[in-house]
């Protein structure tokens, strides 16, 4: 499902805002997942949403896999599969759509949201699913809302699945009553339910009452938006989510992310700066927090210290998770790759990386492989395809696929991070002594 470009001769490193650190594009084949995948997350986060993929039969197989789940056990996603009839343009795939939602909507009467999402298959053939939202919407007359977005890998890496699925909800959520927009901190991007509990218990101790997130535990319970909101992204990868809640009127917070103990208190503090709370109350607070997630990653970041580094572009995460490795973990930086370099959304972290890190934005697999191949790192940070083709050269790897469905945000879940990474050099040493 990933897609493949045109193999273009790598670009020079170009400057950055931050003069110390040098920016390589590069444009060429390309090994990621596609943004399918993020359905594996969000339809555990919202239980009364169902996903409808409009794709082929390997866009079916690739979500049940990443789920993890067989299609007997009736999880909370589908596929609509495209035949060859469908491709060839001599069947009324909009007739048989309908067909299949109406069928879908008589077994599973509890769907109140339903997210028709496009694939590789349904935009070669320009399946318009914008206007079969619309069509679906007006037959069910409000019984269940149908939103529509894309999941194609054509273009695009595994995580923008979940910032095109939010985007679509952002036009729906209400505009906030006047005189309350101050009064909310607004959450983007999905965490898991103990994580969020645990980070919104936070943020009321540091006296902001009234914390919501998006996406809601119920797909219809969107939270309200207008001026005043703060937005504080969970995520790194939601540029256009983002950008569409700062045109509802959001005031975006930037700052790291809370990956880590130094990323999470940061991102702890600009909200609590942001609502005007005193630094006292917020050392109050958080100082237990980060001397806790210390001690938690101390006994890891001696497996990790001193150890070469070099991330591939495929999670987004990566420039958190370099200045993690780095500052809090020892590690050395070889390259920091990434598909897309928001750079509105990342200054936070790209301040924090040291000095001549290099950076990568974009995909030239061959020649990413032959720079890790000519430094061999002691990890390689990577997707599932290129996973055990390094191992077999001798280089040990993490997914990065991994972590986005790990509950690693917040202080208290820094030594389960930093574990994650020391876990496959802990295992190449243990079987170089078995």
């Amino acid at each position: 499902m990933g897609g493949s470009l045109s193999v273009e001769p790598a670009a020079p490193p170009v400057a950055t805002r931050n003069p110390e650190l040098s920016l390589r594009r590069e444009n060429g084949q390309r090994e990621v997942f596609c943004g399918l995948t993020s359905i594996v997350w969000l339809h555990r986060r919202m239980p009364d949403a169902f996903f409808l993929v409009v794709g082929s039969r390997t866009c079916a197989h690739l979500i049940q896999s990443a789920a993890g789940v067989m299609i007997f056990a009736e999880p909370r996603f589908g596929t609509a599969i495209l035949g060859e009839r469908d491709l060839a343009g001599l069947a009324d795939a909009n007739e048989e759509l309908d067909r299949l939602v109406a069928d879908l909507l008589v077994r599973r009467p509890e769907i109140r949201t339903l997210f028709l999402v496009g694939s590789c298959p349904s935009e070669v053939i320009k399946l318009d699913l914008g206007k079969a939202a619309e069509r679906l919407n007006a037959q069910l007359a409000g019984r269940v809302r149908v939103l529509n977005y894309s999941g194609s890998g054509i273009e695009t890496t595994f995580t923008q699945g979940e910032d095109q699925a939010l985007l679509a909800m952002v036009p729906l959520m209400p505009a906030s009553p006047p005189g309350t927009e101050a009064d909310q901190l607004l959450i983007v991007g999905t965490l898991a339910d103990a994580v969020e509990d645990r980070l919104v218990d936070l943020f009321h101790r540091l006296g902001i009452p009234r914390v919501s997130s998006l996406p809601p535990r119920q797909s219809r319970d969107l939270p309200s938006i207008g001026p005043g909101t703060r937005v504080l992204l969970a995520q790194p990868f939601l540029s256009a989510t983002a950008r569409a809640l700062t045109a509802r009127g959001g005031q975006l917070i930037t700052a790291p992310y809370p990956l880590g103990v130094e990323g999470s208190a940061a991102w702890m503090t600009a909200a609590a700066e942001a609502f005007g709370i005193p630094p006292a109350q917020v050392a109050a607070v958080l100082d237990p927090l980060v001397e806790r997630g210390r001690r938690a990653v101390a006994p890891h970041r001696e497996v990790l210290a001193g150890k070469r580094l070099f991330l591939l572009p495929d999670s987004q995460l990566e420039l958190s998770l370099a200045r993690f490795l780095q500052r809090e973990c020892g590690m050395s930086l070889v390259e920091v790759g990434t598909p897309y370099l928001d750079r509105a959304l990342l200054e936070g972290e790209l301040a924090l990386l040291p000095p001549g890190t290099p950076i990568s934005e974009g995909q030239h697999l061959e020649n990413q492989l032959d720079r890790v191949r000519a430094a061999r790192p002691d990890l390689v940070v990577c997707g599932l395809g290129l996973a055990n083709p390094l191992e077999a050269e001798g280089i040990a790897t993490k997914w990065s696929i991994e972590l986005v469905f790990s509950p690693i945000h917040g202080c208290d879940q820094a030594g389960d991070l930093a574990e994650l990474f020391a876990r496959p050099l802990r295992r190449r040493e243990l079987l170089r002594f078995s």
